[in-house]
């Protein structure tokens, strides 16, 4: 993976301009840290930090290549994994290679086909071409977003990154919030509207999009949606193409020329992921390596819950052992947790899902030791309808983002000024409706499936995206590039349209992807009942967190001060050891402790960033 930036003006001379690009790059150093590139002509400059997956050699950047009189430069950030079928098609139609990357292959991809060639990918991927002749730049994002990128219209000109920070640190961009935005942390946060950059006037390239831009302006398009249509197979035959299209992806996805692992929880996502990647790995002669993650005293502190009923440690071992794998166990502390907290805000631009982000970073930065790339199991819940939220009625038909439903609490957060300029429950009622809107109709759908087509689209496009934002930044931050299967487009399309009654089988959530998983993982794990991420159970954490909210409410130079009713937030931090007083604000993991911990990352992003409410 990679970190890419550039500037296209048409009123400065970007030769001279070399430092500015560079300092933007430079901030995203951990995406790439193996190489960096800067490639300037009068209009246009474009930036690129590598990590080096593929390729060392031949995949250097930016990029160009000339196909007749005209010359195209390109910084792309991602991964293909159909680059050989896309390499035989261009070798049949008369292009020739200098190296085997696929970054050249996607080059080439535009240089024969134009903007359609994205349709032709397979992959995470954000990336940029400068015509040369034409005096245009194009931009695209892969189908679901797993790869970022932001930009920013300034004086005429197009500033991108894939990172925040670094367009915050070009001088024609102002680190100003405004209303929407401090209701995008408050109200929506951790998650994000689609598009939305917080910032004033900086936008997100939404996934399944292309932007392009010249001097005419600028044009956004989407190049992917989803098709609403009658599904037609049986279950027999469902079973089986989702078995086929799973093992197809994963072993798509092992191409590298540097270590990869995978991590595995001992729940069915990754125990699936690492079984078809085991057996792909023995059948080439080699041994894969695989990773969990724990925390110290976890297992004096576990209580089981609905969402987590029992712990992933004598799982992993059974999965670990069943598909012989080198297992390496990571075990976390609490100090090192609170610390990653402040980190992980850095690495997001944002404040994020508190202990989640900050304890994944910590993982990665172990795995980082051994291996560059890694296999997760992330997005199966959402693509296979795997939370309570799908089944459990009071949740399906919350009318609200079901996994955000304590509206009442998120409203108290805020002091009366921003209380009376964010109605919380409008806000969210609104992006709610927004989401519907978007949904593609099936006429023939019963009001029960229309409904089950709502929640799938809900998750898929409002819910993963936090999911897959903190995959990538949090991995990243360690220089570590984690690929995530299920994210693979033609397992998203096909399962679309799969009726709910097949995808909850037998009563099960995930009940057809077990089915699809038979013989390949045993029995008592394909069974197993769902298990989150796993988080700490300590509460030393609890206490860690709260007492530095508390520092932070005392300190009369916090910018949060600015935001927050401190009376409201001191009375929750002192009832905040009954677990029933604070309850969950975000998805099934975030409570009281993840809750100080998420207004302190607000505090940290203020002061770092130093936002400037307007």
């Amino acid at each position: 993976m990679c970190g890419i930036t550039g500037w296209i003006d048409w009123k400065v001379d970007l030769t001279e301009q070399s430092s500015i690009l560079k300092q933007m790059a430079d901030l995203q150093h951990r995406r790439g840290p193996d190489a960096e590139g800067i490639w300037l002509s009068p209009h246009a400059g474009l930036a690129h930090r590598r990590l080096a997956v593929v390729d060392p050699e031949g995949g250097v950047q930016p990029m160009t290549r000339t196909f007749g009189d005209a010359s195209y430069t390109m910084i792309y950030n991602g991964e293909l994994y159909n680059t050989e079928d896309i390499r035989k098609e261009l070798l049949a139609r008369g292009h020739r290679f200098q190296g085997h990357s696929d970054t050249e292959v996607l080059l080439l991809s535009f240089i024969e086909w134009g903007p359609a060639c994205v349709e032709k990918l397979n992959g995470i991927f954000a990336f940029a071409i400068w015509s040369d002749n034409e005096q245009s730049l194009f931009i695209a994002r892969d189908r679901l977003g797993v790869k970022p990128l932001f930009f920013a219209e300034r004086s005429g000109g197009l500033l991108f990154a894939s990172e925040l920070k670094s367009l915050l640190t070009h001088p024609l961009i102002e680190p100003e919030v405004d209303s929407e935005g401090i209701a995008e942390i408050f109200a929506i946060g951790p998650a994000r509207t689609p598009g939305h950059g917080v910032f004033k006037n900086v936008h997100e390239l939404k996934p399944g999009h292309y932007l392009r831009f010249d001097r005419t302006g600028m044009a956004i398009a989407p190049y992917w949606k989803l098709e609403s249509k009658p599904h037609l197979d049986d279950f027999k035959t469902t079973v089986e193409t989702v078995h086929e299209l799973l093992q197809d992806a994963v072993w798509r996805q092992l191409v590298s020329d540097v270590p990869l692992v995978t991590l595995l929880s001992g729940g069915l996502d990754s125990s699936m992921i690492t079984a078809f990647a085991a057996k792909k790995y023995k059948e080439d002669g080699k041994k894969l390596h695989t990773f969990s993650i724990d925390y110290v005293d976890n297992d004096k502190h576990f209580q089981a819950s609905d969402f987590q009923p029992n712990p992933d440690g004598p799982w992993i071992k059974r999965v670990s052992e069943y598909i012989e794998s080198e297992h390496h166990s990571i075990v976390i502390d609490t100090p090192q947790l609170v610390t990653a907290l402040q980190e992980a805000v850095l690495f997001r631009d944002l404040p994020g899902m508190a202990d989640i982000d900050a304890s994944l970073y910590l993982f990665s930065k172990e795995i980082k030791k051994d291996a560059t790339v890694a296999l997760s199991g992330e997005c199966a819940d959402e693509i296979f309808g795997g939370y309570p939220w799908f089944y459990r009625q009071e949740m399906v038909n919350a009318a609200t983002f079901p996994w955000s439903r304590n509206v009442e609490g998120r409203a108290s957060w805020l002091n009366e000024e921003y209380a009376s300029q964010i109605n919380i429950q409008s806000y969210i009622d609104q992006r709610y409706q927004q989401a519907l809107a978007e949904v593609p109709k099936l006429s023939e759908d019963s009001p029960s499936e229309a409904r089950a087509r709502e929640m799938s689209y809900l998750n898929l496009f409002r819910w993963m995206p936090t999911l897959l934002d903190r995959k990538d930044r949090m991995t990243m931050g360690a220089s570590l590039e984690v690929r995530v299967p299920f994210c693979d487009h033609r397992i998203v399309e096909y399962m679309w349209n799969v009726p709910w009654a097949m995808k909850f089988h037998a009563e099960r959530e995930k009940g057809l992807l077990r089915c699809a998983l038979e013989g390949v993982l045993p029995e008592d794990v394909l069974y197993r009942k769902k298990s989150p991420y796993p988080k700490t159970h300590n509460p030393a954490y609890l206490n860690a967190v709260r007492s530095w909210l508390l520092e932070i409410l005392e300190d009369k130079a916090s910018p949060l001060l600015q935001v927050v009713n401190k009376d409201v937030l001191l009375e929750v931090a002192a009832r905040a050891d009954d677990p029933n007083f604070v309850r969950p604000f975000f998805g099934q993991l975030m409570a009281g402790p993840q809750l100080f911990a998420y207004l302190a990352q607000i505090d940290i992003w203020m002061r770092h960033y130093k936002v400037r409410l307007v």
